[in-house]
């Protein structure tokens, strides 16, 4: 595992570039997986790291936030991007995702992924024993706990803040379980970067150009 908090960018750029060479030199899709805690700066650092691909080939981003089954979705998001994403995406070259509807409270449809180029997955849950033994490359981002409330709720507003406890309080128990940021290969203190939102918006399923 390695950890660096001064130029996480950077690192985060190098390793994915490896990453991404070593999969496609052994005929792998190249998955790289990134989690975290709400606030930490998952969803910015993804767009940052797709509006400069350091690596070869046009990367597909899936955000966890489209998975979740709600706001007790947490485990189940996880268990279903490890079930019908990664694993069939690994043993026969596609997978699919459910996306959910949460204005609707309803599932919205289901997004097919398949081919060779690059996959990054970010959100909480992602980096799951069973996630993490198909992926690449697996990042866990970590930020002061006042910085990382305030940045969550400064993007997702009230919605958010009466749900804070709730969610946090799963992930809570997600850490316990499954020792996310041990499993990691890369751990990235993000709490002294400004990480503005909107860098590219890039919507979930979405292929980018690099």
């Amino acid at each position: 595992m390695h950890r660096s908090a001064d130029d996480p960018i950077g690192v985060l750029r190098s390793a994915v570039a490896r990453a991404v060479a070593d999969a496609t030199s052994a005929g792998r899709t190249p998955i790289v997986l990134i989690d975290g805690p709400s606030g930490a700066g998952k969803s910015t650092l993804a767009d940052l790291l797709i509006a400069r691909w350091p690596a070869e080939g046009r990367p597909r981003l899936v955000r966890m936030d489209d998975l979740y089954p709600g706001w007790d979705g947490l485990d189940a998001g996880s268990e279903a991007l490890g079930r019908d994403l990664l694993e069939p995406l690994r043993a026969i070259g596609a997978g699919s995702w459910q996306r959910w509807d949460w204005a609707g409270h309803h599932p919205a449809g289901v997004e097919l992924v398949a081919g060779g180029e690059p996959l990054v997955v970010e959100g909480c849950g992602t980096l799951s024993r069973r996630n993490t033994a198909c992926a690449d490359l697996t990042v866990w981002l970590e930020a002061d706990d006042a910085l990382r409330k305030e940045r969550a709720l400064a993007r997702d507003g009230e919605t958010f803040a009466a749900e804070w406890d709730r969610w946090q309080a799963q992930f809570e128990r997600f850490v316990a379980r499954e020792h996310p940021r041990a499993a990691a290969n890369l751990v990235l203190d993000v709490t002294g970067l400004d990480l503005p939102g909107g860098i590219t918006e890039v919507r979930s399923g979405t292929t980018v150009e690099s």
